[in-house]
């Protein structure tokens, strides 16, 4: 646990920074005399487009790096680890088809888009470089995953990232380049950061690229393929229940791409409550792999139930700060009046993510389990809930509609894996100290409102932000809601 502690907390940092930039990035998409929504909706479809591009174009062999590479490590060579090359030729084969096929899908592309979001037909061919670049990166993220070297791929990923698009933004911003120039940049950010990415990791002697089939590959390239193809189909399915929103929206919605910029910011927001969940999930992956190989169930169900209450605290104390503060917040930055239609969705965007950060890491204790195939069942049920109830409720709600799909769906989908957990391995999360964090949360959340919501600027953003932390931190080492929190400031004070 001391390895993930300390690489999670960086990684926080790290993430928190890149959220810094992120939220500076988006004042700039969204403020007056900026981009307009649509423009700004139009990075979102680039986003979840080109993820879902990856998701078909990787045939499956993300997973399949950091769940096999413990075996490879463990018999070979780094030299000899042909891991990552067969990866990278499978994946850039996926691309070629899936471009393919992009190619015939333009017609119905321009069928569906031209009248409500016309930007998606002008810059089509674009989402392709920008899907590569994702695709190429993603891979060797995996490695840096597989070989605990994740401080520097969420630097890159979560920070640097962020920091190129600042400087895309702001030329646009300040009229050095126009938006199809813009746009021809930002196609290219994960080619950079891949590019980055590639030399640091030839320069530590973890990236080989060799085509000669290695004996471990040999031995245990059946299940590689079994799982691959289970997990291919898993991936995609997860991947276009993840982005249906904002293509649904997009096509169905009366304002289009507007729409979709005002979802955007919403869950933009409320991606800000993931941040500690996206920072533990690639370090915990290398560890919960390596003690399903050596069975060391202890440190699984501790990681399993230590990321639960860390997640919990962690994610009440972002959505606390946020929401305290929002209205206030849009007001004093200047964004844009439409903007304010998605406070309500992102309320239910908000609890949605509480919901899934309190339940822990319970996919990855199953994904690197010898019953991965669950996972894949987890997805069709997922998809198979989403779909139609974001078609649905988008058409009678629009975008706070799609809002409550996600949060129905989590529920379902973390509910499943759960119990799966639960019966198999007489393993749950939860405990008293659960529920105490939501009393706490309420209770600090509840003073603050009712005595400081009325002072105005920024000094009452300030004052709410420092009041409700404070009291936060103070009722997690009062109550001792998790023996991580101790830990840290121990470590801390003697050094």
């Amino acid at each position: 646990m001391g390895t993930l502690r300390k690489q999670t907390f960086i990684s926080s940092v790290l993430v928190y920074i890149g959220f810094f930039i992120g939220l500076i990035n988006t004042y700039f998409y969204v403020r007056n005399g900026s981009f307009t929504q649509e423009q700004f909706g139009l990075t979102k479809i680039f986003l979840d487009f080109g993820q879902n591009i990856y998701a078909f174009a990787s045939l499956g062999v993300i997973p399949i790096i950091y769940k096999f590479y413990p075996y490879y490590k463990d018999n070979l060579e780094e030299k000899k680890i042909d891991l990552i090359s067969w990866a990278m030729f499978t994946s850039l084969i996926g691309f070629v088809l899936v471009m393919i096929a992009g190619i015939y899908l333009k017609p119905f592309i321009v069928k569906n888009y031209v009248n409500t979001s016309s930007l998606i037909v002008d810059y089509y061919y674009w989402i392709f470089p920008f899907a590569l670049g994702l695709l190429c990166f993603s891979i060797l993220e995996s490695l840096c995953w597989a070989t605990q070297k994740t401080v520097i791929s969420n630097f890159l990923r979560e920070t640097l990232l962020r920091l190129i698009t600042s400087v895309f933004i702001l030329l646009f911003y300040f009229k050095v380049i126009a938006f199809n120039q813009f746009i021809y940049l930002f196609s290219s950010l994960y080619f950079i950061i891949f590019i980055v990415l590639c030399i640091y990791m030839i320069r530590i002697g973890k990236l080989h690229l060799t085509f000669k089939i290695s004996r471990v590959t040999k031995k245990f390239y059946k299940k590689i393929l079994s799982m691959q193809l289970l997990i291919y189909s898993g991936t995609w399915i997860i991947s276009l229940a993840g982005t249906i929103d904002s293509i649904v929206i997009a096509s169905f919605t009366q304002l289009g791409l507007a729409s979709v910029g005002i979802f955007t910011l919403a869950q933009y927001i409320s991606n800000l409550i993931q941040v500690p969940q996206r920072s533990i999930q690639p370090i915990s992956a290398g560890l919960l792999s390596r003690a399903w190989k050596d069975k060391n169930m202890k440190e699984i169900e501790r990681i399993y139930s230590r990321s639960s209450i860390n997640l919990l605290l962690m994610s009440m104390f972002v959505f606390g700060n946020i929401w305290l503060n929002i209205e206030h917040g849009l007001d004093i930055l200047n964004i844009q009046a439409n903007y304010k239609a998605g406070i309500s969705t992102l309320l239910v965007l908000a609890f949605a993510r509480i919901i899934d950060a309190g339940t822990g890491i319970n996919n990855l204790v199953i994904g690197t389990s010898v019953f991965w195939r669950f996972d894949f069942l987890c997805g069709i049920l997922l998809l198979a809930l989403r779909l139609p109830l974001t078609y649905f409720l988008v058409k009678h709600m629009g975008i706070l509609g799609s809002a409550f799909a996600d949060l129905s769906s989590i529920v379902v989908y973390n509910l499943v894996r759960f119990e799966f957990l639960r019966r198999k391995f007489g393993m749950q999360p939860f405990t008293l100290k659960t529920l105490y964090s939501i009393i706490l949360t309420a209770t600090v959340f509840t003073t603050c409102y009712a005595l400081l919501n009325g002072i105005p600027g920024w000094l009452g953003m300030i004052v709410r932000g420092v009041v409700f932390s404070g009291l936060m931190i103070g009722g997690i080492f009062l109550f001792d809601l998790t023996p991580d929190a101790k830990q840290l400031w121990n470590k801390w004070r003697n050094k």
